[in-house]
C-alpha cells in the first residue's frame, strides 16, 4: 500500500516531503516508538491521536484516520535506522525536534519510562540528527506538562 511512498522516502537524495507525507511519516515514527515495548495500548494510541490533532489541526476523526494510516506505514517501513535517516533527510530540524517532544509524550503516556522505549528514543533522536541536549529538553518539557 505504501511501497511508492517508502521508495521515495528511502531513495538517495530524497526531496523534502510535502506536508501530508511528512505528517504520515512522523506519525508512523510515533507508532514505531509506542510499539517498541511490545505493549501498544489504548493510552498510547489516544496520545498519538491527540498529538496529531493538536500538531496538525485535525479533527479527532481525522487524527484517528492518520494514526491508522501511520500504523499501516510503520508495519511496512524498513528498519528504524533507514526509516529515521530518510525522515531526517526530508524533514527540517524544527519539525524533527517537535517530533522528539511528541515521542517523549508517547513514551511517557503510560507513566512508565520503559528501558526499551528509552533506548529506542535515544537512537531515534540521534538518527534524526537531534542533539542529546535538545532531546533531554524535550523530555523535560513533557514531564513538566504532566506534573502541572
Amino acid at each position: 500500500m505504501f511501497a511508492d511512498f517508502l521508495s521515495r522516502l528511502v531513495a538517495p537524495n530524497p526531496r523534502p516531503l510535502p506536508d501530508a507525507d511528512a505528517r504520515l511519516a512522523l506519525t508512523a515514527l510515533l507508532v514505531r516508538v509506542a510499539r517498541s515495548d511490545g505493549d501498544y495500548d489504548a493510552a498510547e494510541r489516544a496520545r498519538i491521536d491527540r498529538i496529531a490533532a493538536a500538531r496538525y489541526g485535525l479533527s479527532p476523526e481525522d487524527a484517528e484516520t492518520l494514526r491508522g494510516d501511520a500504523e499501516a506505514l510503520e508495519a511496512e517501513a524498513p528498519d528504524t535506522v533507514r526509516f529515521t535517516r530518510a525522515i531526517k533527510d526530508a524533514v527540517d530540524y524544527e519539525h524533527r525536534t517537535a517530533v522528539i517532544e511528541a515521542l517523549w509524550s508517547v513514551v511517557l503516556a503510560d507513566g512508565v519510562r520503559d528501558p526499551e522505549e528509552d533506548s529506542l528514543l535515544r537512537l531515534v533522536s540521534s538518527l534524526l540528527g537531534v542533539s542529546d541536549r535538545d532531546s533531554a529538553l524535550a523530555r523535560q518539557r513533557v514531564q513538566a506538562g504532566r506534573d502541572a
